[in-house]
């Protein structure tokens, strides 16, 4: 298991350096230029840290989700999260709004990702606790609600802000720049320290609420908490770089494929890998059709949704 995790540790180290130096234009580290020192520190640099933190923080509410839900298929958006951030996002961009500058579309995004966590779990609320099922069916319930309300607003809208939302909603990186990414290490640092501090609760509820409860742990108070966590770092990914799916769903199931199922190695390696995965996925998306670029989000469905169908069947977890 040592080699598999130092494996993952040095792909991850590789997958960033490559990141930087590869793009439209491959920069040599050995004999940099002006210009080529401005494009890595201005450009690059910030534009693969945000990846990396986007990747993070849903690998990471993915391993959570899966856990605490006891679903293999969950995912961080599932839950609808993405559906709002989606829904007030795109309504600042049509709407041309710029009263936060740069931080309006981002603040927008935030604000619906953390009122649907809200929402959600208030509708999942009953009986003194935070019924998995109903988690699960509300996030589903309003994700399909915001998609329609969605689809109603960008058929109105004019070309160009259509444009602007389709990119936005499938995770374009081309904006991103140093001002926006201070504020998401905090939010997913804290989010992600939330879930490790409850890792081991985590643990207790993959068994069942019953042995969780007779190990010490109160199914409700501990749901709810890493609840919250899924929230912050889904609702900061979102706001980042916007919608990119299949981190969240497949970077835990090939981390517990290396690593085994201790939700106190899986959640940080699950942010690992899914910090390399949406980094390379947006340099493919920079690179493959240069000068045009690729959201990372329609690279991740085209490398995720095949592997996973394949993952799936070899889990049998579709059955025979």
């Amino acid at each position: 298991m040592r080699k598999r995790v130092l494996f993952l540790v040095i792909s991850s180290v590789v997958i960033f350096s490559g990141s930087v130096l590869i793009g439209p234009e491959v920069i040599n580290p050995f004999s940099l230029g002006g210009t080529d020192r401005t494009i890595i520190i201005s450009i690059r640099i910030p534009r693969v840290v945000t990846s990396m933190l986007m990747g993070a923080a849903l690998g990471a509410s993915g391993a959570v989700l899966q856990g605490f839900l006891r679903n293999p298929l969950a995912d961080p958006y599932i839950l609808g999260l993405s559906g709002g951030a989606a829904l007030m996002a795109t309504t600042g961009i049509l709407l041309g709004s710029t009263v936060f500058g740069l931080f309006t579309i981002p603040l927008f995004a935030f604000i619906g990702s953390i009122t649907t966590g809200l929402l959600v779990g208030f509708m999942a609320y009953r009986r003194g606790g935070l019924w998995p099922e109903r988690l699960l069916l509300a996030g589903v319930g309003l994700g399909f609600l915001f998609s329609a309300v969605l689809m109603l607003l960008m058929s109105v809208s004019s070309d160009e802000g259509l444009r602007r939302a389709i990119h936005w909603i499938f995770g374009d990186l081309s904006m991103s720049d140093w001002s926006l990414i201070p504020y998401g290490v905090v939010i997913i640092i804290l989010g992600l320290s939330l879930s490790l501090w409850r890792a081991k609760a985590l643990n207790a509820l993959i068994l069942g609420d019953e042995i969780a409860h007779s190990l010490g742990f109160s199914p409700f108070k501990e749901r709810f908490i890493l609840f919250v966590s899924v929230c912050l770092m889904t609702a900061a990914s979102v706001s980042l770089g916007g919608i990119v799916g299949f981190i969240g769903l497949l970077m835990p199931h090939i981390v517990r494929f290396v690593s085994g199922a201790d939700s106190r190695v899986v959640i940080p390696l699950s942010a690992l890998a899914g910090a390399s995965m949406l980094a390379l996925a947006d340099t493919i998306g920079r690179t493959v059709v240069a000068p045009m670029e690729l959201p990372s989000g329609i690279i991740t469905a085209i490398i995720g949704a095949p592997y996973f169908l394949y993952l799936l069947r070899k889990q049998e977890i579709l059955g025979r």
